[in-house]
């Protein structure tokens, strides 16, 4: 009787080699010549190709499933291609079951990724076309999240927020080169920021749809598209930046354009660039930090390129300025504002160095520090250009009545306006001491001193590098205002501006700013300076007019009697260089009503008490008839006309009641 043998399976495919392999597997294992352990490892493979038969079998069922949840899944999703409204705007609802329809794709993608597909297969087929629908979603994600963003924008009212001081302005307009005009008796102060603004950080977007954002963001991070999620949050917060700029009133312009604009209209563009950097950094960059801490929450990576990207084109826009400036034209007028700057953005690193940490916001670390450190260059070399342009400003003509020098009054005000900068200007003076730098912190144009008056705890001046340079400018003015007086042909016009000059750098000296930098003996030497200028101006002008009035020569040659023809002279001749005196003197200026007074005193004792002895001597000698015509004035009426002298306007001495 025929070995009965068990009929092959009718079946397709993989299911059908996998029946077929059992069958064989079977009948091998009818057979009666194997051994034990043979038909264990026959049994063995069979029951394995039948858990691959029921396996084949659920995962034909599990695929049949998947097509008709993919189904579902994608006409909820793809409902919305036809749709021209935006998911968020149609409600809470709405959004939320969008989100869910995407969860639902994800996680039917992640349960067909686990099974083993074949690239011809079915199962494949619909993995790829649930990529497809997320793909759609992501996209549509994007345009959300982009409509969002842009809709519930904050408006940001820069106008709304102070960072400037009190402080009384400089007039950067006055250069160097006009100090020959009339400036303003302290023109030169300063315009600062408050280096200690409020922090305060505001909503660029409405608090209302962050969460909106973040379920966004997490999803489409979930679902592999972190790249694209953060390309459209940079493009639209980028185009925020930009407009941020512009409320600031922050032009873009390239290094060659500022270079070739007029520096009268970079006054302004600086000012603008003082205080949209503070706004810039510590509002709206803080405040962008924050957003993107709240959409991107714990993807901490993806939140600090996101930021740096975003900022990093606006942030390199305002330091080409700054770059710009710095490398300049070095002019003394330029200074005050390039100080501001310097010291705006070096307050401003620790900001800097808050917001753009690590590898991506390197870049814009170091950028910062490049900056700072040329527009420091700029500084050490306009105050070395300074001290040059003090010294070599020439004049043609004398300075007219002998008054306080154009030059004197702007390079005191100048030196004035700096200490307010004195923290800075010694930390650079210091730095180029440790960079070998050309300017020269203990020039050898400083005056003598007797180096034990500064000494130990008795010294009362300082000895800091900005306080050498200072006194070393002053000692260049006065040898450009030495030379200057020479211009004068009237040696007592040449004491009389050297007197005015030097008193005005003294009362400068010993105000609250400069009496530090300086020190009493500096103070007390100029003081002796001026006075002696004074005498000499004195000397100058009344010796001449006193001598007149003396008794040698009057009398008659062998006789001890007044000759009425010399004392008839002498008359005669005093009135002349008097009203001479008086007549080119009252032209003179003394803009310092104390000094004026003053002088006017010193003249008046030594004249009047002069022509009040010498009349009292000799005006008896004259008959009534020569004294009414040569002794032309009292003393009251000298006394009366040396109050006209230095007031500027030139004037002649009236009728006498005499005449």
């Amino acid at each position: 009787m025929a070995e009965c043998k068990p009929m092959m399976p009718n079946l397709e495919g993989e299911e059908n080699v996998i029946a077929a392999t059992q069958h064989i597997v079977r009948v091998l294992g009818t057979s009666k010549n194997l051994t034990e352990e043979m038909r264990k490892i026959l049994e063995d493979l069979d029951n394995q190709l039948s858990t691959m038969v029921l396996t084949a079998e659920n995962k034909e069922r599990e695929v049949s499933d998947f097509e008709k949840e993919f189904s579902a899944i994608q006409g909820k999703i793809r409902k919305w291609e036809s749709d021209e409204s935006m998911i968020w705007d149609s409600g809470v609802d709405a959004a939320a079951e969008y989100l869910q329809d995407i969860h639902e794709a994800q996680n039917l993608s992640e349960r067909l990724g686990g099974l083993s597909v074949k690239e011809d297969g079915e199962d494949n087929k619909l993995l790829q076309q649930v990529h497809s629908v997320l793909q759609t979603a992501m996209a549509r994600l994007e345009e959300e999240l982009t409509h969002i963003l842009a809709q519930n924008k904050q408006s940001f009212e820069p106008e709304h927020m102070s960072f400037r001081s009190h402080e009384e302005e400089i007039n950067y307009e006055d250069s160097f080169a006009s100090v020959e005009d009339d400036p303003s008796e302290d023109s030169l102060r300063r315009d600062s920021s408050s280096k200690n603004p409020e922090d305060y950080i505001i909503d660029l977007v409405d608090p209302v749809v962050i969460s909106h954002l973040n379920r966004i963001v997490n999803t489409m991070f979930s679902s592999g598209f972190d790249q694209e999620c953060c390309q459209a949050y940079i493009n639209t917060r980028r185009d925020a930046l930009d407009e941020c700029l512009y409320l600031l009133e922050v032009e873009k312009l390239s290094i060659e354009e500022v270079l070739r604009t007029e520096w009268s209209n970079l006054i302004v563009r600086i000012k603008k660039w003082n205080r949209a950097m503070k706004i810039f950094l510590r509002v709206y960059l803080a405040s962008e930090e924050q957003l993107c801490d709240q959409i991107f929450g714990e993807f901490e990576s993806a939140k600090q390129t996101c930021f740096v990207e975003i900022s990093k084109s606006p942030m390199f826009q305002l330091l080409t300025f700054g770059e710009a400036i710095a490398i300049g034209p070095r002019q003394p007028e330029k200074l005050f504002l390039i100080l501001d700057m310097y010291e705006i953005l070096s307050d401003l690193l620790p900001d800097v160095d808050a917001l753009f940490v690590e590898e991506a916001g390197s870049t814009v670390r170091f950028e910062c520090r490049e900056v700072l450190k040329r527009l420091g260059d700029s500084v050490r070399g306009t105050v070395s250009e300074f001290e040059n342009a003090v010294g070599s400003n020439v004049s043609t003509n004398p300075f007219a009545g002998g008054g306080i020098h154009h030059l004197t009054k702007y390079v005191m005000n100048y030196i004035k306006a700096l200490t307010g900068y004195s923290g800075t200007l010694n930390l650079l003076f210091l730095e180029a001491t440790d960079e070998d730098d050309t300017i020269s912190l203990m020039p050898n144009t400083l005056p003598a001193v007797d180096e034990k008056e500064y000494e130990g705890e008795t010294a009362n001046f300082s000895a800091s590098p900005m306080a050498y340079h200072l006194r070393s400018v002053t000692s260049v003015l006065e040898s450009n205002l030495d030379v200057k007086s020479k211009l004068y042909r009237d040696v007592a016009l040449q004491q009389f501006f050297l007197m005015n000059n030097i008193y005005y750098m003294v009362q400068k000296v010993k105000g609250p700013e400069l009496r530090p930098l300086f020190g009493n003996d500096w103070i007390k030497q100029h003081n002796g300076k001026f006075q002696q200028y004074a005498m000499n101006y004195e000397r100058a002008t009344w010796n001449s007019v006193l001598s007149l009035l003396k008794e040698e020569g009057m009398c008659t040659p062998g006789s001890h009697s007044v000759s009425k023809k010399v004392l008839k002279e002498r008359f005669k001749s005093f009135n002349l260089a008097f009203e001479e005196a008086y007549r080119s003197q009252t032209a003179w200026l003394i803009p310092d009503i104390q000094l004026r007074e003053d002088l006017r005193i010193s003249v008046s004792l030594k004249v009047i008490q002069a022509y009040r002895t010498f009349m009292g001597r000799h005006e008896g000698t004259l008959d009534s008839r020569s004294t009414e015509k040569y002794i032309k004035y009292n003393a009251e009426d000298l006394e009366n006309f040396i109050l006209d002298l230095f007031e500027g306007s030139p004037r002649s001495l009236p009728n006498s009641r005499r005449r």
